[in-house]
């Protein structure tokens, strides 16, 4: 037990979650920021050439874009739980090595069925990073910091579309023709490549629990081990929830449902974003360069950066259950209001603020999002439940290129498409409310938290 007084044991605690996040974090977020635009570089890729020299229609794009999550689904929870086993060091440095293999091989194929098995294997490698490191999270940060980590660490979400659609351009422009390959199978290569690096790196940088971490004093180590003890009696005393239970209850496939409807969104921008931009070129008379293109499709998620850092420290405020269901709902609604109106704009400059307000209330809904989870679930609880929430969920990266695609081949127009995707994010945040509410009543909360 802790001999220290209440300010200095408050010192401690600032003192070692600075220590953990600066030690963590850069890593994390640039393990995600590679793994995500390797996910969606492909959105890149079509467009400019891909399409054309693969014979690719939208309903196919849509299908090799789409089809990476259903090898993700299958493997999801049975990588999270040999995570939770083996520990993340080891676990993830393997899922960085496999699929930087597969996609660099990506640079390479021949044929639209071949890409299509790739993005499909593509998908059984990366199955557990994301929903890992979100677990893994919650080793090191308390539930008061929490939301705040993971904004921070999800800010490579929108990073890597905007920074990575300018790199992605530019590789793209600068690799055509080089040793007679297309500009976008440079760019596969190039952006596969890190991933196999940052598997060996990871190797030596990470840590797998705060009680091994040598570069944390003792009494910061015993102050972060006894925090997340005490909190994980906590959770367990609102109610203990064994693997089995967490793999089958409805509150789970509710939370699914709602990381469905968010990441519905952001999959659509992300896959069809840079198409929707060179659309621009015809709906409104302009011209754009495959750079401009790039810095275009940027300029949503430069600010959804922005403001995700912003609404997560927000989050971390709330002190009930409901109040952060509702920092989840609230910026899920304003995207799924927003995206619909884009295309209906006669200003392209209308069009790109309502795509950005998309952006925001996408980014904005994801980090208070997983603060939820752990609400409730401790242990391997935790690893299985959080990889259903998010194989589920991630059926959206399915869904969502897919029928977009498909209905613009049918209407000749993106607007169906992104009704659909409207309509996903403002049944998500109505059904978040009432899984906190729920959640609020069995862990015996107040019902009454300021709705921001």
């Amino acid at each position: 037990m802790s001999t220290t007084t209440p300010a200095a044991d408050a010192e401690i605690g600032k003192r070692t979650l600075r220590r953990v996040a600066r030690r963590l974090l850069p890593l994390l977020i640039l393990l995600y920021f590679v793994n995500y635009l390797d996910r969606v570089n492909i959105g890149f890729a079509g467009p400019n050439g891909m399409n054309a020299e693969l014979g690719m229609t939208a309903t196919v794009f849509g299908l090799a874009s789409g089809i990476f999550f259903i090898g993700y689904l299958l493997l999801e929870v049975p990588s999270n739980l040999a995570l939770h086993r083996f520990g993340a060091r080891i676990w993830i440095t393997r899922i960085l090595v496999t699929w930087g293999i597969i996609a660099t091989a990506m640079a390479f194929v021949p044929n639209a069925t071949t890409l299509i098995v790739l993005r499909f294997l593509l998908g059984v490698a990366e199955a557990g990073f994301f929903p890992g490191i979100i677990l893994y999270l919650t080793y090191w940060f308390p539930a008061e910091q929490r939301a705040r980590a993971v904004a921070l660490f999800m800010t490579a979400v929108p990073v890597s579309v905007a920074v990575g659609s300018v790199v992605s351009s530019l590789l793209i422009r600068a690799g055509d023709g080089l040793l007679g390959a297309s500009g976008w199978r440079i760019m596969f290569f190039a952006e596969g490549v890190p991933a196999i690096l940052l598997g060996v790196l990871t190797f030596f940088a990470l840590t797998d629990r705060p009680g091994q971490a040598t570069w944390l004093r003792p009494d910061e180590r015993e102050w972060l081990s006894t925090k997340l003890e005490e909190e994980a009696r906590a959770t367990e005393r609102g109610g203990h929830w064994p693997l089995r239970r967490a793999l089958t209850s409805p509150r789970i496939l509710a939370l699914a449902f709602v990381y469905f409807g968010v990441t519905y969104g952001l999959y659509a921008l992300s896959f069809f974003l840079p198409t929707i931009v060179a659309g621009f070129e015809q709906q409104f008379g302009t011209k754009l360069s495959v750079l401009e293109r790039g810095f275009v499709t940027a300029i949503p998620y430069v600010v959804a950066a922005v403001a995700m850092v912003f609404w997560g420290r927000r989050a971390d405020t709330a002190t009930t259950t409901r109040g952060r269901a509702w920092f989840v709902a609230a910026p899920a609604l304003l995207g799924g209001l927003a995206i619909p109106i884009a295309l209906y704009l006669s200003n392209p400059w209308l069009a790109m603020g309502a795509v950005t307000l998309c952006a925001v209330g996408v980014c904005g809904a994801l980090a208070p999002f997983w603060a939820l989870p752990a609400q409730f679930l401790t242990g391997a609880a935790a690893a299985g439940g959080i990889a259903l929430v998010n194989s589920l969920g991630n059926l959206s990266g399915f869904g969502a290129p897919y029928i977009t695609g498909a209905l613009a081949d049918l209407t000749g127009s993106q607007r169906a498409g992104l009704w659909v995707v409207g309509g996903c994010m403002v049944a998500a945040a109505a059904v978040v409310v009432l899984v906190g509410a729920r959640i609020a009543k069995e862990r015996n909360s107040p019902a009454v938290d300021p709705v921001p």
